[in-house]
């Protein structure tokens, strides 16, 4: 079991499960918000008569907001009451939706993402904090079940899309997502009441490292050279403020620390590419087999199912054996899993679909044991903003590996599979992507063991 933070008593908390269950809930909403609206892209394009890469703002736009969200907000959590927090996202989050329910024209549709956007990125800040706080002695298990729903919410989410998208239209999916405020109630009933501590933001900071962070995201999602030259520069002056600022938004001694580094570098290698095989499958499963959205769907439902399944079992692995042990473990997973998908794409649909469930699973084993790593590494004072950064490196691999992927499967078309297990023809260039994917969680792996050590645990001040 994993000892080495230092647990403070627990908050006392009415009704545990019901706060569980809340918090899964609204996350569930918040990722299916997002896995939803791939879907309508096309529709909302029909719409409003616009151009592939003027619709594409619809996703842009939300993940540009959302990922520098999920750090403010984890700053936010470090001196803020997270019953504060939850009531204002929500409520952000619910104004967003009913906005984009009624939209006009698409500078409507967009401003409503944006508004979702500024109210839904609370919700992973506060699902990844509210285990450390408020379960301390079941923190992995708990985590583990916070992860499960993730993965299980990014497989549900194009079917439950397509279908309210087919059967009725595509501003309900706005709709639907409103039904989030429904948890609010439970939520502040269980969630214990906190002082908020003397806030002091360092708005200069912060606003830098948002620069960085929507320049790097324009600059990845658009190809354009410029933003991402922009984005070093801003990245320059944000670390210049981090070391002059008196009380600076993100602490460098924070990367101080080797056990930090290591762990969300290696989490953002894991996570880059089990986005990149959730943001190929779908396209794969379109250009090789020709499937229908619902049938992709439902090719993809087995490996969101056993996510789900495997999620608490594997959370109560890192309570019981340690997170270290554990997240080396899901690497080799991982990496054994792309490996397999690699060696099978092109085989019957419903095969490969079962095949899908070797890498799928590790979604929540990844996500839990990384994040109790953090947890055991991280000064409580300083959990918020470091569980930031991780949710920040989260969101912009999954726009990186998605880019990178993109240009790919435009640019190669090779008729021969580098795998020798693995089908040659047009099913090819899949094959060596998820090869591709399984080398670099090797050197994850590799750089994991290498450079993490058991003496060197909480970031110094």
């Amino acid at each position: 079991m994993s000892t080495t933070i230092e647990q403070e008593k627990a908050p006392d908390i009415k009704n545990p499960k019901a706060l569980l269950f809340s918090l899964c809930f609204v996350l569930m909403f918040s990722v299916m918000n997002g896995t939803m609206f791939n879907i309508a892209i096309p529709d909302i394009a029909v719409a409003f008569d616009l151009l592939p890469s003027q619709v594409s703002w619809v996703m842009t736009g939300y993940i540009m907001i959302y990922s520098v969200g999920a750090l403010i907000y984890g700053k936010l959590a470090d001196t803020v009451a997270f019953k504060t927090l939850i009531t204002f996202g929500l409520t952000v989050f619910t104004v967003g939706s009913l906005v984009g329910f009624i939209a006009p024209n698409y500078g409507f549709v967009l401003m409503a993402r944006i508004i979702q956007a500024i109210g839904g990125s609370m919700i992973p800040a506060i699902a990844f904090l509210a285990p450390i706080r408020y379960f301390p002695k079941e923190r992995g298990k708990v985590l583990g079940i916070i992860s499960s729903v993730m993965a299980f919410a990014s497989g549900i989410g194009p079917i439950l899309g397509g279908t309210i998208a087919g059967l009725l239209d595509w501003q309900y999916l706005f709709l639907s997502s409103a039904l989030i405020i429904v948890t609010l109630p439970l939520l502040r009933k269980n969630i214990p009441d906190e002082d908020t501590s003397n806030l002091k933001l360092d708005y200069f900071g912060a606003s830098l490292v948002a620069s960085t962070i929507v320049t790097l995201l324009m600059g990845i999602t658009l190809s354009n050279p410029f933003s991402l030259i922009a984005s070093l520069l801003f990245a320059i002056f944000a670390y210049i403020r981090m070391r002059l600022a008196k009380e600076p938004f993100i602490p460098p001694h924070l990367f101080e620390n080797r056990n930090y580094v290591v762990a969300i570098l290696t989490g953002f290698i894991s996570v880059s590419c089990l986005f990149g095989l959730m943001f190929t499958v779908p396209i794969l499963l379109r250009d090789v087999y020709e499937l229908s959205t619902l049938q992709i769907g439902l090719v993809m439902f087995p490996g969101a199912m056993s996510a789900a399944l495997i999620g608490r079992k594997g959370g109560s692995l890192v309570d019981q054996k340690g997170s270290r042990v554990i997240f080396a473990m899901s690497l080799f997973l991982l990496m054994s899993g792309l490996f397999i998908v690699s060696s099978t794409v092109g085989i019957n649909p419903v095969l490969f679909s079962f095949m899908l469930v070797f890498p799928m699973m590790c979604f929540p084993l990844v996500q839990a044991s990384g994040a109790d790593i953090l947890a055991n590494i991280l000064k409580n004072n300083e959990t918020g903003v470091g569980m930031g950064v991780f949710n920040l490196l989260n969101f912009v691999s999954g726009a990186l590996s998605g880019a990178i992927i993109g240009k790919i499967l435009d640019v190669f078309r090779p008729d021969e599979a580098w795998n020798i297990l693995a089908l040659s023809g047009s099913s090819s260039v899949y094959s060596n992507v998820f090869l591709i994917c399984s080398l670099f969680i090797l050197i994850g792996l590799i750089f994991f063991k290498l450079l993490f050590s058991d003496t060197e645990t909480k970031a110094p001040y």
